[in-house]
């Protein structure tokens, strides 16, 4: 991408970030979506144009993302390409590249919600090694006079109930992605974002009350400073708090509840 798409691309990453992190398991679902989305978009150089043409109006472009999209995705996946038309694109296709990486960040954010991103990642590695060292595979996966049918039954052959759900939907959408790219591009780029998200510290914020999106940004703000790490913010409720915030950075807790500092004043006393 180009600077400008870049910038716009960072600007949707950031503000989608929270909302994967909140949705969990449901992250497969968007990023099955988001899939759908871009292959609209890339098989239709009209539409991708409509919705990235910087003359055209916020609400023009919103009512055609409301016609392609709105009750047939989730509010939020919906939601999110409407913030991506208001933004600027270098090219069209950047608008349904971005669509497919946001996608990958969606299913990744499932599968570390549940605690199997390093393993999502290791079994992208070893897929990509077994094409590497298997060349009638490869070759197999890339022939376009195979039907598309008969490729994903090959896929499903070697790594159905044997790998993630996660690894599997990438495989599959690695194999049949309408972009002439290779199948190494494909699990490259979602190897890379998986490192990055791992890298990511991981900050569970408790509170006594639901955080606006003012707040938990501004909280990520200072938590990405004393770190000098990006941090995904999760955030919880537990009205029994009373007040502040419990927040746990890997094994570091950080308490500044009045709950917890009760509980501190009291071992105080009673030293």
């Amino acid at each position: 991408m180009r600077a400008t798409s870049k910038a716009s691309f960072e600007a949707a990453s950031a503000r989608w970030e929270p909302v994967i992190a909140k949705a969990g398991a449901r992250g497969v679902q968007f990023g099955r979506q988001l899939y759908q989305l871009s292959d609209l978009l890339e098989g239709d150089a009209s539409l991708s144009r409509a919705l990235t043409d910087p003359s055209r109006s916020a609400p023009d472009k919103a009512a055609l993302v409301d016609n392609i999209a709105r009750g047939k995705v989730d509010d939020e996946v919906a939601d999110l390409l409407v913030e991506l038309v208001q933004l600027r694109w270098s090219a069209p296709a950047n608008l349904a590249h971005a669509l497919e990486v946001l996608a990958v960040d969606a299913i990744l954010a499932s599968a570390q919600a549940r605690g199997a991103l390093e393993k999502v990642e290791d079994e992208i590695f070893r897929f990509d090694r077994l094409l590497v060292a298997e060349r009638e595979l490869r070759r197999a996966l890339v022939d376009r006079e195979a039907s598309l049918e008969r490729r994903l039954a090959l896929v499903d052959g070697l790594v159905a109930g044997k790998v993630e759900p996660e690894t599997q939907l990438f495989i599959d959408r690695s194999v049949s992605d309408l972009r002439a790219r290779s199948i190494f591009s494909a699990l490259h780029g979602i190897g890379d974002r998986a490192a990055a998200r791992r890298a990511r510290l991981v900050a569970t914020v408790i509170a006594a009350s639901p955080l606006s999106a003012a707040q938990a940004t501004r909280l990520r703000s200072i938590l990405e400073a004393a770190y000098g790490r990006s941090v995904q913010v999760n955030v919880g409720v537990d009205e029994k708090l009373i007040g502040g915030l419990r927040i746990t950075v890997g094994s570091e807790l950080v308490d500044a509840s009045i709950v917890g500092r009760l509980d501190e004043a009291r071992r105080r006393l009673a030293s």
